[in-house]
């Protein structure tokens, strides 16, 4: 429904730096061979974080960085804007639309409802890539991303890193040239539980909820969705 050649996502827990539309506009401007781009989300902490959450910050959309970074390539993570704060040109927008109208995405991989699933952020930022620009993060946009203390429990962050190893797969066989991705081997686990020996209970929760994502979306994958 939007109209404009510039459209910026922004969540309801996000807070904008009062110069991030200014700043969005400028970056327009002046990088006119970039389709889409993002900043810095700092967090926003309603209580304070227990110690050992902070391996687990990179997964409720916390990055901070010190330069601008940008690139062509789609696999490039270190210039990936996320949703918070992404700004997107109306044609890669269009061209993202297209995608999921010809029945090319069979699945929305974005959270409804109690689902934690994601990636449609990444997927959107790849299709700048896929039309020959490129995607970008700059320091001079900048948000506060407001997280409750419910987000640092240790139930929440099991469930978000399941569901973001299920995406992250899914994700890739939307684009992967590959075909299905291949299932476990014998080796494989056993290598898997010399690597659960070595950890504490916490550490172990968390590996099996990667285990289990990945287990789930190769499933769902092979069942044609």
């Amino acid at each position: 429904e939007s109209t404009a050649e510039l459209i910026l996502f922004v969540d309801d827990d996000n807070v904008l730096d009062p110069d991030f539309l200014e700043q969005s506009i400028k970056i327009a401007g002046e990088w006119p061979k970039l389709g889409t781009w993002a900043g810095q989300t700092r967090p926003g902490f309603e209580t304070t974080p227990p110690d050992w959450t902070r391996a687990y910050w990179s997964r409720l959309v916390i990055r901070e960085f010190d330069s601008d970074r940008w690139s062509n390539q789609r696999t490039a993570a270190e210039a990936m804007p996320c949703g918070a704060g992404m700004c997107v040109r109306r044609s890669v927008a269009n061209y993202y639309v297209q995608l999921h109208t010809s029945g090319k995405r069979k699945v929305m991989m974005d959270r409804t409802g109690d689902s934690l699933l994601s990636g449609g952020d990444s997927d959107l930022a790849m299709c700048a890539c896929d039309l020959g620009l490129g995607m970008g993060l700059f320091t001079s946009l900048g948000l506060t991303h407001l997280i409750p203390g419910q987000r640092l429990s240790e139930e929440y962050l099991v469930k978000l890193v399941e569901s973001l190893a299920y995406s992250a797969i899914v994700l890739d066989s939307f684009r992967s040239t590959n075909g299905a991705p291949n299932e476990r081997t014998l080796s494989s686990s056993l290598a898997d539980v010399a690597r659960l020996l070595i950890r504490n209970r916490r550490e172990r929760r968390f590996f099996r909820a990667v285990r289990s994502g990945e287990a789930k979306a190769r499933k769902f994958i092979r069942n044609g969705h």
